[in-house]
């Protein structure tokens, strides 16, 4: 059956990208997850637990019933702009929950952690790249409840013995190259979806916000990894933490950015369509550039990303739509 780990979001986007990989690597992943933002018909390499971490009671059947030797936590809320017009949903959904799961992996003896954090921990660049020993000052209440979850772990390493990792990532894209998994947020808030479905004509047009910028072209500029990646960057990780290794904080990501226009662009390259694009405000708390250091990633884990192509990544993205569709 494979060794049993909790993966809570297993049913989400990056979460099924990493259980479909753990699989094959001899885990048995257990998917614990509320469908409020994954699918169920994601969930294929293990079980499906639907359940909601605010619930310590359901959260303690599961560690009952299945004994996992480490905890894999993607759940949460991710949309930026929700968060700061709801914040009361980001610190109940993020740190809350969070705490009830800290809590319940201790009554069950389980002391391995992975977290999947965010580069928004870091908030306006003072330099680029982006390494880990940059100052943690988020500018939205996401970012803020993922550096609270972050601050938890480390005290809980310190006095309780808690054996965290923790990997902030840049901006996930792409799909399973194979096509069995794809990105289906509802609302959808990602850069290359949106591109793509005004393209295949899905929306009416996509949304440009801000091309005053102080960069080539004026469009903002991110660091987009592919989830292929980021869930091999996870299962390295967790392989450590298994064998023993020591806790640690490392990013996630290429090095290199692509900007806004150079994404419209790829996806006019593989669709053959223009985007109709609507021009727009730039977005409060957006800087013009987001880079990673990934180098203490690549030098802990050996790891680096491997699918770096912009071309590929929208490639692999707009396959798995128009299958979907």
């Amino acid at each position: 059956m494979g060794r049993p780990i909790l993966v809570c979001g297993g049913a989400g986007f990056i979460g099924s990208h990493f259980c479909k990989m753990a699989a094959g690597r001899g885990y048995l992943p257990i998917s614990f997850d509320n469908l409020s933002g994954g699918h169920a018909d994601s969930v294929r390499w293990g079980p499906l637990e639907v359940g909601d971490l605010r619930d310590p009671a359901r959260l303690d059947q599961v560690f009952s019933a299945y004994a996992p030797i480490a905890v894999v936590h993607f759940a949460g809320l991710i949309n930026v702009g929700e968060s700061v017009t709801r914040p009361d949903r980001y610190y109940i959904n993020n740190v809350a929950a969070s705490l009830n799961l800290l809590e319940a992996m201790r009554r069950a003896g389980v002391a391995d952690i992975l977290f999947s954090s965010t580069c928004a921990t870091y908030g306006q660049p003072e330099r680029l790249p982006l390494d880990e020993s940059h100052p943690r000052n988020p500018v939205n209440p996401y970012g803020t409840t993922k550096l609270m979850v972050e601050r938890v772990l480390e005290d809980y390493r310190d006095a309780l013995a808690l054996r965290p990792m923790i990997l902030r990532y840049f901006n996930a894209a792409g799909a399973d190259p194979e096509g069995a998994l794809g990105e289906r947020h509802q609302p959808e808030t990602h850069l290359i979806p949106l591109a793509l479905q005004a393209a295949m004509g899905l929306r009416p047009d996509f949304t440009l916000f801000g091309c005053d910028y102080p960069t080539p072209d004026g469009t903002c500029i991110r660091d987009y990894i592919h989830v292929h990646d980021l869930a091999r960057a996870h299962l390295l990780a967790l392989d450590r933490l298994t064998a023993g290794g020591p806790p640690l904080t490392a990013n996630l990501g290429t090095g290199h950015g692509h900007s806004v226009r150079q994404v419209l662009d790829a996806v006019e390259r593989i669709t053959g369509t223009p985007v109709p694009v609507t021009f727009g405000p730039r977005r409060a708390g957006d800087p013009p550039v987001l880079v990673a250091d990934p180098t203490l990633a690549r030098r802990e884990l050996g790891w680096q990303a491997e699918i770096t192509d912009l071309d590929a990544i929208v490639a692999h993205t707009h396959a798995w739509m128009t299958k979907s569709c």
